[in-house]
């Protein structure tokens, strides 16, 4: 595949003497080419751009975004301009993602797989890093599952082309992609904005989840010809949830969209419900919309719900909902229809957490404020080094911890030590209490 720039050639950093070598062409977009380069040692990727989109206003939105710096490490944020001494073409530097990290279209495609907790953990990821952007007054105004890539064993994201993101007041080169496209910038009726980059984040997270379009139920299967005209209806001027609670017309169609009605089955009734608020309301009312901060409670509160069934060992969610309105029934797994059975949990604030084999509590388990962090556990879920079977809490971090007895005895609990999984069991962490639930 031949580009605009060739293996070999240099681009220099704007302002420096210091120049990139071309190794080779990645990839190519609606804006430009992205290349492999490498900058004395160090490799690094280079956005190159067509003639039509280097323009002066797009320089002086580049150079803007450099200066300002990233939300955070989840970004490949722009780091300095090219050029080409004699023309007027240019381009940025970024930092090389690393292959470990798939894209979310391959994931969509099936060429990779991904587990729930991956799943949810990417969307915390997701959720938080673009609740960073808008708190720096920005908008990224073209959220979509090419534009994010996640590591599928960890749920770590990378979020690129970043070089569209700007001020919430000022005009944009781009108004997104269509079917992600809030439905009042489908219509031209309002720029990218923080709300619109709402919706659209309430689109990537659903399609990520249920591997299906939130909009795209019977109205879409009945298109014959599903091109800019059929679009423009359905995700602009007739947007219709497939699950709206008040409107049935537009549910999945059996034998085409069973993707839709499989996925949206397995999850527990509290996310149902954020999606329903996100898209039944949030496609005709901006100010309704779902916030970053809905979300990353959402997808953390679904990381801690998953089970794993005992028999097939599938992860499955609990589903507190389900569990109340039956009397204790957790439901089947999804895989193999065997029982679920509930292990023990911890009640930690408004966090419930599953204390399956391999579950860990993180700080923002006592307070979020902080963001969320999945690399530091404060509590991991051990084993017993010499009673096979049963289980305990260790306290990872560097405080001690109080148990409270029925007798109204305490006990300390110090770094390393583990407190026994038992019904009913009280621990202070600090000044957050939690108590255990089942054994």
């Amino acid at each position: 595949m031949d580009g605009i720039l060739a293996p070999g050639d240099k681009v220099r950093l704007v302002g420096q003497n210091t120049w990139c070598v071309i190794e080779k062409l990645l990839g190519a977009g609606g804006q430009g080419e992205v290349y492999q380069s490498r900058i004395e040692n160090r490799p690094v990727a280079i956005k190159w751009y067509y003639p039509e989109w280097a323009t002066p206003d797009q320089r002086s939105a580049l150079a803007n975004s450099i200066r300002s710096g990233p939300p955070d490490q989840r970004f490949l944020w722009p780091e300095a301009l090219v050029e080409q001494p004699g023309s007027e073409l240019f381009g940025y530097v970024m930092a090389l993602r690393e292959d470990r990290y798939g894209n979310i279209a391959d994931l969509l495609n099936r060429r990779i797989g991904a587990s729930f907790r991956t799943l949810a953990t990417a969307g915390v990821h997701l959720a938080d890093g673009y609740y960073h952007l808008h708190a720096k007054g920005l908008c990224y105004r073209d959220i979509s599952h090419n534009n994010v890539f996640f590591m599928p064993s960890t749920g770590d994201v990378l979020i690129c082309d970043n070089d569209n993101v700007g001020p919430v007041n000022m005009p944009a080169a781009v108004g997104g992609t269509m079917s992600y496209m809030a439905p009042e910038v489908v219509r031209g009726e309002a720029p990218p904005s923080v709300q619109t980059d709402l919706y659209s984040l309430g689109v990537l997270l659903f399609i990520m989840l249920m591997n299906h379009h939130p909009l795209e139920g019977a109205r879409e299967a009945s298109i014959h010809c599903f091109d800019n005209v059929a679009k423009y209806q359905l995700y602009g001027v007739n947007p219709l949830f497939i699950w709206d609670p008040d409107d049935d017309s537009n549910r999945p169609v059996p034998g085409l969209q069973d993707n839709a009605l499989v996925f949206w089955q397995l999850y527990p009734q509290f996310l149902k419900d954020l999606f329903v608020e996100a898209f039944a309301r949030g496609t005709s009312h901006p100010d309704q919309r779902v916030r970053e901060g809905q979300w990353r409670r959402a997808m953390n509160q679904l990381r801690d719900t998953i089970i794993y069934c005992a028999a097939c060992g599938k992860q499955n969610f609990y589903d507190l909902h389900r569990v109340r309105a039956t009397g204790g029934d957790a439901g089947t797994c999804w895989n193999c229809g065997g029982k679920l059975q509930v292990p023990p949990r911890i009640r930690v604030g408004r966090n419930l957490v599953m204390l399956n084999h391999d579950a860990e509590l993180f700080p923002h388990h006592l307070d979020d404020s902080g963001g969320y962090h999945f690399t530091d556990p404060f509590a991991k879920v051990v084993e017993h080094p010499s009673r096979p079977g049963v289980w305990g809490l260790r306290n990872l971090s560097r405080s001690h911890w109080t148990t409270f007895r029925d007798d109204g005895q305490t006990q300390q609990v110090n770094p390393g030590q583990s407190v026994s999984l038992n019904d009913g069991a009280k621990v202070q962490f600090g000044d957050v209490e939690a108590e255990i639930r089942g054994s």
